[in-house]
C-alpha cells in the first residue's frame, strides 16, 4: 500500500481507515522500536513520575519503555488491530502491571484521572489541522495542574496533504499558548532517526507558570 493509498483511506473514514492500515501491516510511521529521545529522557532521569499517557501510541514500544513502579502508563489507540497487537506483543513484559493499552477516541474519551505527562509523537501530525483547537483542549482537560505536556513536533515541512501533515512549531504554540500552556523549552531532537534528522523538535510545555 503506497502512502498516497493510506491517506486516501484515512481521509474516507478517519476511524477505519486507521484500522485498514494497521490490519494489513501498513503502518510506515511507527519505528518499531522505542523512540531515542525518550530512551535519552529515561536514562537522564529526565521524565516526570506518576501517570503518564501516550496518544496514538501505535505498537507503544514508548509505553513499556516508560512504565515501572514510578510511572503507570496509558497507551490509547484508535485501530482495534493495532491495540490487540500491542497488548500480545508485550502480556511477557517483566513489567506488565504498570501499562495498559486502550482502544478508543481520543477526543471523545473521559478518564477518571488525569496524568502527570502526556507525551504525543506523531499524533498531532497524524489529526487533520482542523482538529488541533479540540487537540489542544482534550490536552488540557486531561493534564494535572502542574502536569507536563512532552510533545515530539514531527514533520516540520512544508508540503501538501497527510497525514502525516506538515506542521511547524507556530502550530503548536498557537494552539496551546492561548489555553495557558507555557514552553519549558524546544530544541532540536538531537536523538531523531537519520530520515527525521532535521524535521523534529522536542518541545516541552507546562500549565504552570515559569
Amino acid at each position: 500500500m503506497k502512502s498516497s493509498e493510506y491517506q486516501k483511506l484515512i481521509e474516507l473514514d478517519p476511524t477505519g481507515g486507521w484500522e485498514t492500515c494497521w490490519k494489513y501491516g501498513k503502518q510506515k510511521w511507527d519505528l518499531g522500536k522505542e523512540t531515542p529521545a525518550v530512551l535519552d529522557l529515561l536514562r537522564k532521569d529526565a521524565l516526570p513520575k506518576g501517570r503518564i499517557f501516550v496518544p496514538g501510541c501505535g505498537t507503544g514500544y514508548d509505553v513499556v519503555a516508560m512504565a515501572g513502579p514510578d510511572r503507570y502508563v496509558v497507551g490509547m489507540d484508535i485501530s482495534e488491530t493495532c491495540v490487540r497487537k500491542s497488548q500480545e506483543l508485550f502480556s511477557g513484559s517483566p513489567n506488565v502491571n504498570y501499562f495498559t493499552f486502550l482502544q478508543g477516541d481520543f477526543f471523545k474519551w473521559n478518564p477518571e484521572d488525569k496524568f502527570d505527562l502526556i507525551f504525543d509523537y506523531t499524533f498531532f501530525c497524524a489529526i487533520d489541522p482542523s482538529m488541533r483547537k479540540a487537540w489542544g483542549q482534550k490536552m488540557r482537560d486531561i493534564l494535572n495542574p502542574d502536569g507536563e505536556l512532552i510533545a515530539l513536533m514531527f514533520p516540520l515541512d512544508n508540503f501538501p496533504g497527510g497525514p502525516p501533515f506538515a506542521l511547524s512549531v507556530s502550530d503548536y504554540e498557537d494552539v496551546l499558548i492561548p489555553l495557558g500552556f507555557n514552553a519549558l523549552c524546544i530544541e532540536d531532537n538531537a536523538m531523531a532517526i537519520p530520515p527525521r534528522m532535521g524535521r523534529e523538535k522536542l518541545g516541552r510545555w507546562t500549565k504552570r507558570i515559569p
